[in-house]
C-alpha cells in the first residue's frame, strides 16, 4: 500500500514508518521541519489545509495514519486556539482529503476523551472530555466520523518507548531519572493503561492494512496507577523502587484537570486483532530490550 504517516518525527509516527516500510509498504512521513526518519519524508504544516492538499495530491496515498497531535495538556490549556488547530481543524482537513482521494484514515486519539470517573471504558462508552486537550481531541474524533469516508479511530494511553523522540515520554523520563538515582514524584491515584509504542504501532498498522473501521482501543492491556507502573519498571530494570515518591493529584493543585480513572477496555482489540494489546509485564520486557539495544 501507499501509506502516509503524519507526525513522522514523533515516538509513534517514526516507529510506524519503520514498521510499515519493513512490511513492504511505500511509506512517506509528514511532519514539520527536517526529517529524523529513514523513510521518504515531506515537511508539511498540517494546520495549513492547502499544504496538506498539495502533499496528498502528490503522494496519492491509499491510507493515512494520523498520530500527529498537540499533546501538552497544560500547553493546550494556555493555547486553546493552537490546540484546536492541531487537534481538530487539521484532522478535519485530513478527513476531507482522504475521503476525496478514497483513502482510509486511521486517527490516533486518547483515553483523555473520558472524564475518568469510572475507568474501564469501552468503545461504546460516551466520552465526556474535560479541559482543552481532551475536548479538542474529541472534536477531532467527531470530525473524522462526520467528514471521512473510510475511517478508524484508535485510542491509546500513556505511550512510552525507547529511544524517546523529540518530546520525552513517561517511560523514557522514568528510565532517565531512575538510572541517575533521582527521586520521582508520581500520582498514586491516577489509573491509566500504559501503551508500549511498538505495540501501539503494530495495532495501528493492522487497522490500516485491513482497512478496519470504527472505534478501537489500542492501548496496553493492564490498568495501573503511575506509582504501580514505576514499581513494575524498577523490578524489570533493576532500579531502586525507594526512589518512587507517591503523591496525589490534589497535592499538585493542577490548573488543568486530569482524569483519575481513564483505563481502557481492550477486549475488542484482543478478540479481533492479530496484534494483541500487551500486558504491562510483556510491554516492560520489550521496553527493557529497547533500552538495552536488544529489541
Amino acid at each position: 500500500m501507499k501509506i502516509v504517516v503524519t507526525g513522522a518525527n514523533g515516538l509513534v509516527g517514526s516507529r510506524l514508518c519503520a514498521l510499515l516500510a519493513a512490511r513492504g509498504h511505500a511509506v512517506t512521513g509528514l511532519s514539520r521541519g527536517p526529517s529524523r526518519i529513514a523513510q521518504p519524508y515531506v515537511s508539511v504544516d498540517l494546520t495549513d489545509a492547502s499544504d496538506v492538499k498539495r502533499a496528498l495530491d502528490e503522494l496519492e496515498p491509499e491510507a493515512v495514519i494520523n498520530p500527529a497531535s498537540m499533546t501538552d495538556v497544560d500547553g493546550c490549556e494556555k493555547d486553546p486556539a493552537g490546540a484546536f488547530a492541531a487537534n481538530c481543524s487539521a484532522v478535519a482537513t485530513l478527513a476531507l482529503e482522504t475521503k476525496r482521494l478514497g483513502a482510509h484514515l486511521v486517527q490516533v486519539s486518547t483515553d483523555y476523551v473520558f472524564d475518568g470517573e469510572t475507568g474501564g471504558y469501552s468503545e461504546t462508552d460516551i466520552p465526556n472530555p474535560r479541559g482543552v486537550y481532551p475536548i479538542t481531541k474529541h472534536m477531532g474524533e467527531q470530525a473524522v466520523r462526520a467528514l471521512a469516508g473510510s475511517w478508524a479511530i484508535a485510542r491509546v494511553a500513556v505511550v512510552y518507548g525507547w529511544p524517546q523522540a523529540a518530546r520525552p515520554n513517561f517511560g523514557a523520563w522514568l528510565v532517565g531519572a531512575l538510572s541517575a538515582s533521582q527521586p520521582v514524584k508520581l500520582f498514586s491515584d491516577q489509573y491509566v493503561s500504559p501503551t508500549l509504542a511498538l505495540n501501539a504501532v503494530e495495532m495501528l498498522a493492522e487497522l490500516t492494512e485491513r482497512r478496519l473501521t470504527g472505534i478501537w482501543h489500542t492501548a496496553g492491556a493492564t490498568t495501573v496507577n503511575r506509582v504501580e507502573f514505576a514499581q513494575a519498571l524498577c523490578a524489570r530494570f533493576g532500579f531502586d523502587s525507594e526512589l518512587i515518591v507517591p503523591s496525589r493529584l490534589a497535592d499538585l493543585k493542577l490548573a488543568t484537570p486530569r482524569p483519575k480513572q481513564s483505563g481502557l477496555d481492550v477486549a475488542k482489540a484482543t478478540a479481533e486483532l492479530t496484534a494483541k494489546p500487551m500486558t504491562l509485564e510483556a510491554g516492560l520486557d520489550r521496553f527493557y530490550r529497547e533500552w538495552t539495544g536488544a529489541a
